[in-house]
């Protein structure tokens, strides 16, 4: 008969326990949450953080730089090359309506002039139809740099992403184990066991943060050296035709002219 009442006591401690530590958790995690929006809002804000802290990740804030620069040259590329593409479009156009025109007008014209016209037409619609040859490999790296921009940089980007909010939290818990730290009593085992807590979430947050700068260093490297081995390829490829076109249109590079060739044509 006893032992019922016994029993309902021992729940009701036990359950006593249980909500006394599903509040403790709950406080924790509430005090995470707050050291780590203040860490994002002294990074928003400007404000001066722990020299030392920041000196630590100098080697990682410079390849970051890099992934920017890497991540923002590709993008105006794409807008170059796309501009390029469309103005030697525009100029073989207009070079070719040029060239029609003067063949209109020697037809009609039988001095010398008409056959300096008859021979700088055809230079011309020869010069513009040519020059459309290198619309091919433009679009190949077009698609290339397209290509590395979505897969190599957007994946490197979020790999930095995940890395910046593990940051945060790192950076975060420092702060609160700081704060902790000023106001701890070694004599008090509540305050040195709150630190102890907080110590082990700051080891916690930096074995993650360090895995994610690890991954972002390697993947930064690897993406520099994709980088350099996609332009080769492109550019190559683009000088090749380029230099094709110079050799059949007989123009300087430094001076442009056709006159070689109206000379031979006439």
């Amino acid at each position: 008969m006893c032992r019922t009442p016994l029993r309902f006591a021992g729940d009701l401690l036990s359950d006593g326990r249980a909500l006394l530590g599903e509040d403790s958790s709950v406080m924790a995690r509430m005090q995470k949450k707050f050291w780590k929006t203040k860490q994002v809002l002294i990074k928003v804000t400007g404000k001066k953080e722990d020299e030392h802290v920041v000196a630590s990740d100098a080697d990682l804030d410079a390849k970051l730089e890099f992934f920017r620069s890497v991540q923002f040259t590709c993008t105006e590329l794409l807008k170059v090359i796309e501009k390029y593409q469309h103005r030697i479009t525009r100029l073989s156009q207009e070079e070719n309506e040029l060239g029609l025109f003067l063949r209109f007008q020697s037809e009609h014209d039988r001095t010398k002039a008409g056959k300096m016209m008859d021979a700088t037409s055809k230079a011309l619609c020869t010069s513009a139809k040519q020059r459309m040859a290198l619309c091919p490999p433009l679009q190949r790296m077009h698609q290339e740099v397209e290509t590395f921009r979505r897969r190599a940089i957007a994946d490197t980007l979020l790999t930095v992403t995940r890395m910046e909010k593990s940051r945060t939290e790192y950076r975060g818990a420092l702060l609160w184990m700081k704060d902790v730290s000023q106001e701890l009593d070694p004599d008090t085992y509540k305050e040195l066991e709150k630190f102890r807590k907080v110590q082990a979430q700051v080891r916690e947050t930096k074995s993650q943060f360090d895995k994610l700068k690890n991954d972002v260093c390697q993947k930064v490297d690897m993406l520099g050296a994709s980088r350099c081995n996609m332009l080769s390829h492109s550019l190559c490829t683009y000088q090749q035709h380029n230099a094709k076109l110079l050799a059949k249109l007989q123009i300087s590079p430094k001076t442009g002219n056709v006159s070689n060739l109206v000379k031979k044509l006439a």
